[in-house]
Parts: structure tokens; C-alpha cells; sequence
């Protein structure tokens, strides 16, 4: 007996649903500009952080710490974390640490060989918090856990040396069609295998399984990569490597996002059971700490108005436990990501926090919209050849644009990615 025909329609209709959606997951990285937006916004706010305190390096993970190196090394070799720092109490060592983070963290910002300049950040941030990890507060576990995911997406599609670079090489092809001779990555990676190497024999990665195969995985798919590129770019284990790579991608920018909404309904719910926030009170009192009141004539009005101070503690808990919900209704998730943007923005201007603020802003921006991206990033170009282009009289010069380029850039982004959770 044959199935109905509405029953067959429907099992078609699943199939070629199911079929786009492996498609869509495995040709192409998803949030090109949103992953661009996170990398750039972490580490940055990280390399400031960094400069920020280049006085106090030492207080805080270095051998002046209140936590010293033995303290760290006895609490290390109980929860098996991962701390280059560890590899030798010489100060020497730690200022090689923190410069090699804090350079590793402005190479990806530029997004220069972002894959292995991830990876060195990674490794950076880690040895910093690990090290001294009553040091940090809720912007260092973002940082933390942003540097982690980071390794995995291809976050230097677009607005990086990288694009650039390749958008070179595409517009100067080689004569035998493989990509040019690249001498300088080959050297990073293989700089990065001589350290990886006695690393993991002599037990300097940690007692964490995953971060050891991570690396190793990091180190040998690129490897491979590069040699299938070079000598043989039309393989179809190429072609299996950049599915791959794509589905990192794409499941690491869904970790992201499940990871910033878990932070904000966590946050939010715990919020609900506080007597502080249930009667609206709760706001008025940080601000009237003078360890957190930078301006302390600006806290002072905003906590003499009971109206204001009720008003921000119910919108700060609604704006968190209700953004999780909304994230499949475009307009309601991009009105709620400017609230919690802006609250984010008060933070760091009314308490003192700006770090944590960047990094809480630099995690949202996973969520916002392709258009809004595309928008800004035209501006910021536009402003940087108004401000570098420029005639000996001090006339502007337009600066000289490709026909058609503008409207291809926005055909491609847009290519149904109005429809995501990311924009």
C-alpha cells in the first residue's frame, strides 16, 4: 500500500530541508563578520588590559604576586590547569610570557596569521590567569573562555591582514595555479612544533587531555593543509579539510553564542532570588562604593533618584533573563542587544569596569546583525581614506573604487544571512 501523497510531500519536503541546512553548515563559514567583530574585540580589550597594567605585571602574575610561585605550582598539580609560567620561576621567563602574550594579542586584533597568532593567545591567556587566578573577575573568564574558541573559528575572513593578503594573491596568480610560497608561515608553525614537542613529553601542557589533543590537532591539520595546498590544491582530501573546518567554525560560533546567553540567563535568574533586585534596590548600592565610583559626582545624581535606580535594576534583570528567548525574532533580540550594550556602557563609565565591559560588548557582538556590520565597516574605511588621503594642501581625495564591488560585498554577506541568529 502506498503512502499518501501529502505524507511523500512532507518526507521530500524534510529531506531538502535537512539538505540545506548540511550544505549551508559545511560549504561555507558561517558570521564571517560577527567571529571578526569577537576576535577583534577580545583581543583587543585583552592588549589593553595588558598595557593597562604593564606597572603592575609583577603584582599580579608575576614573582612580587601576593600569590607566589610555589602557592601556584601546589594548587596547579591538583587541578591539572595549563600555565607556561610554571615552566620556570625566572623572571626572565615571565617577561618573555607576558610580551609574547601581549604581541600575540595585537597580531590578532590586525589578524595577522590569525590561526597560529590564536593559538599563541590562547596559550598566553591561559598562563596569565592560571597562574594567578584570584587576580581575575568576570571579564577575565570571558576572556578566558573567548581565547579558547577562538582557535577554532576562521574569524579572518574579512577586516584582517590575512583577507588582504589573499585577496592579493587571488588578484596575482602563480603561473602553475598552487598559491605562492609561504616561508613565513611555514617558520611560525614551526617554531610553534618545536615548543609543542618538548612541551608535551615533559609534561608542561597540564594533566588536561583535551588541551594537548587540541593543540596537536591544530598543529598537524594545518600541516596537512599547507601540504595539500601546495602540492596537490585540487585533492579532494582539500576539499574534506575545508568542510572540516568549516563545521569548527560554524559549531564553535554556535558555543558562543549558547555560552553568552547561558552567562546572561544565569546571571539573570540569580538576580530574581535576590531580595535587592526584587524590591529595585540593588543598583543604588554599588554606587555608592568609592571603590567603584570613578566619577563620583555622576553616581552620586544617578543614586539620588529613586526613580532611576528602580527603573535600571528591573530593566537590568528583564533585558537578561529575557534575551535568550527572544533570539529568533530579529527586531526584539537587536532592541534587547542595545540595551544590554548600553548597560554594558554604563558599567564601565558608573562602576570603573571597562575592561569587563569590552568584554561582555566584544561576546554580544556575536549577535549583531550582517547589515549593521556591513554599515560600519563602510564607515570605518570611509573615515580611514578621508583621514589618509589627502592632497599636500590638505584637500580630500576620494578615494578610487571598483565598479560593482560595493553591491557584491552585500549580495554575498546578505545571502540569507538575514535569517540567522547572528544577524
Amino acid at each position: 500500500m502506498s503512502s499518501p501523497t501529502p505524507l511523500r510531500e512532507s518526507a521530500g519536503t524534510l529531506r531538502r530541508s535537512l539538505a540545506r541546512a548540511v550544505q549551508r553548515i559545511t560549504a561555507s563559514p558561517l558570521g564571517a563578520h560577527q567571529s571578526a567583530v569577537v576576535r577583534i574585540g577580545v583581543s583587543l580589550t585583552s592588549l589593553l588590559f595588558l598595557l593597562r597594567e604593564w606597572p603592575h605585571r609583577h603584582e599580579l602574575y608575576g614573582p612580587d604576586g601576593p600569590w607566589s610561585w610555589g602557592m601556584a605550582r601546589r594548587l596547579i598539580s591538583n587541578n591539572d590547569a595549563f600555565t607556561a609560567l610554571m615552566w620556570s620561576d625566572s623572571t626572565i621567563w615571565f617577561e618573555t610570557v607576558y610580551a609574547l602574550t601581549l604581541v600575540s594579542a595585537a597580531l590578532l586584533t590586525a589578524g595577522w596569521r590569525t590561526r597560529a597568532t590564536s593559538v599563541l593567545f590562547m596559550a598566553g591567556v591561559l598562563s596569565l590567569q592560571n597562574r594567578s587566578i584570584f587576580m581575575g573577575d568576570g571579564g577575565d573568564n570571558v576572556i578566558h573562555l573567548m581565547a579558547l574558541y577562538l582557535v577554532l573559528t576562521r574569524c579572518a575572513r574579512v577586516w584582517s591582514l590575512d583577507a588582504r593578503r589573499k585577496a592579493r594573491e587571488a588578484a596575482h596568480p602563480t603561473g602553475d595555479g598552487r598559491p605562492p610560497r609561504d616561508v613565513t608561515g611555514v617558520a611560525l608553525w614551526a617554531v610553534l612544533g618545536c615548543v609543542l614537542l618538548p612541551a608535551t613529553f615533559l609534561g608542561g601542557l597540564g594533566g588536561t587531555w583535551w588541551l594537548q589533543t587540541l593543540l596537536w590537532l591544530l598543529w598537524l591539520g594545518n600541516g596537512a593543509w599547507w601540504v595539500l595546498g601546495r602540492y596537490a590544491p585540487g585533492h579532494e582530501l582539500r576539499a574534506l579539510f575545508d568542510v572540516l573546518a568549516n563545521l569548527a567554525h560554524n559549531a564553535a560560533l554556535f558555543v558562543i553564542m549558547a555560552e553568552v546567553c547561558l552567562i546572561y540567563a544565569t546571571a539573570g535568574w540569580y538576580k530574581i532570588q535576590g531580595s535587592r533586585w526584587q524590591d529595585g534596590t540593588a543598583i543604588y548600592y554599588p554606587l555608592k562604593l568609592d571603590y567603584f565610583a570613578p566619577w563620583p559626582g555622576l553616581s552620586g545624581l544617578v543614586a539620588s533618584s529613586a526613580l532611576a535606580v528602580m527603573v535600571l535594576t528591573y530593566a537590568t534583570v528583564i533585558v537578561q533573563v529575557a534575551f535568550p528567548f527572544t533570539l529568533f525574532n530579529r527586531r526584539v533580540k537587536n532592541v534587547l542587544l542595545v540595551l544590554m550594550i548600553g548597560e554594558h556602557a554604563g558599567i564601565a563609565i558608573l562602576l570603573g569596569l571597562p575592561f569587563f565591559s569590552m568584554a561582555m560588548i566584544a561576546a554580544d557582538a556575536v549577535f549583531l546583525p550582517t547589515v549593521f556590520l556591513l554599515w560600519l565597516g563602510h564607515k570605518v574605511s570611509l573615515g580611514r581614506q578621508r583621514l589618509f588621503t589627502r592632497t599636500p594642501d590638505g584637500l580630500r581625495l576620494p578615494g578610487q573604487r571598483r565598479a560593482g564591488s560595493g553591491d557584491e560585498e552585500v549580495t554575498r554577506s546578505g545571502d540569507g544571512a538575514g535569517h540567522t541568529l547572528v544577524g
